[in-house]
């Protein structure tokens, strides 16, 4: 059946592997807990672990230390050191929400009612409104960019069902999938095509197929020890890749190998924090595509001198 006559959410058994269709991708699918208010809590924890385990360190504030994080935000002044303070104050707010998220779970499990008007939930949206925006603020540990989707994931797991938030992981996971594909495609484009590094194209196959296999399993599932391990060891491959020093090595052909061998290693570590992440990183996708692609003219004219 070819993808594009299969519909977004369509379950088959592939190769023995129960696996859901999302925009071109078919990824493995995982059975939600059950809908419990444990559940629920136990998942909002285990997003705002997720969130900080993947942005820039220092930020992660416990919420009652909200007005101090505050206080220092609007206090500051100077640009550089604001946007610093203010992804502090973002994570003092999301950990202030995480905080009363579990405080309403903890009361609908003593037979409380929540009103949609009821004042925690009315703070927790304020809170979270603010984090969102301040979230912009952030990066990713590496720097590149932010990670925008992560900051709203408790709120959408706590305000919809469990399977219903599975659910929209698939299509996160689908867009990290084409991501890693379109990163890989270059680098195939870009590095096998020059004599330079002829033959890297197999090492960057492995770790694509291994980097996307990584981004769909849980760390739950039995199956993460070979799968990580597949995953590295590509990884390390591709990274200590020898590049074919041609006849008569001038500066400009050495600068070329440098430079190739820092892109390449570059684009194992953005196809690593993607896979981690398990959401795509457009703004860090395209910038690494371009550099790729102006090392490849380059190291076109150099073949034509």
């Amino acid at each position: 059946m070819k993808p594009d006559t299969v519909d977004n959410g369509t379950v088959r058994e592939i190769n023995g592997i129960r696996r859901v269709f999302y925009d071109g991708y078919w990824i493995k699918v995982y059975d939600p807990p059950a809908d419990s208010l444990k559940e629920k809590r136990v998942l909002i924890e285990a997003l705002t672990r997720r969130l900080f385990n993947h942005v820039e360190h220092g930020i992660n504030v416990p919420g009652y230390r909200l007005g101090e994080a505050r206080a220092s935000y609007e206090a500051e002044t100077l640009p550089e050191r604001r946007r610093i303070k203010g992804a502090m104050l973002a994570g003092a707010l999301f950990n202030h929400t995480t905080d009363i998220f579990t405080q309403l779970v903890d009361a609908q499990a003593k037979g409380e009612a929540i009103p949609a008007d009821h004042p925690l939930l009315e703070e927790c949206g304020r809170c979270l409104q603010e984090a969102l925006e301040l979230g912009r603020l952030v990066l990713h540990r590496s720097g590149e960019e932010g990670i925008d989707e992560l900051w709203g994931e408790p709120c959408r797991a706590f305000s919809i069902s469990i399977e219903d938030f599975y659910a929209s992981r698939y299509v996160k996971i689908a867009q990290a999938l084409r991501c890693i594909d379109q990163i890989t495609t270059t680098m195939r484009r870009s590095f096998d095509s020059s004599p330079l590094f002829q033959g890297i194209g197999k090492e960057i196959s492995v770790l694509a197929t291994s980097a996307k296999a990584k981004c769909e399993t849980l760390r739950t599932d039995s199956t993460i020890f070979e799968i990580w391990t597949d995953f590295v060891v590509a990884g390390e491959h591709l990274a200590a890749f020898s590049p074919q020093r041609m006849p008569g090595s001038t500066p400009q052909q050495s600068q070329l190998i440098a430079d190739g061998k820092q892109l390449i290693v570059r684009g194992r570590n953005l196809i690593s924090d993607i896979a981690r992440a398990r959401v795509a990183m457009p703004k860090s996708k395209r910038d690494y595509i371009a550099q790729c692609e102006a090392w490849a003219a380059r190291s076109q004219i150099w073949i034509k001198q």
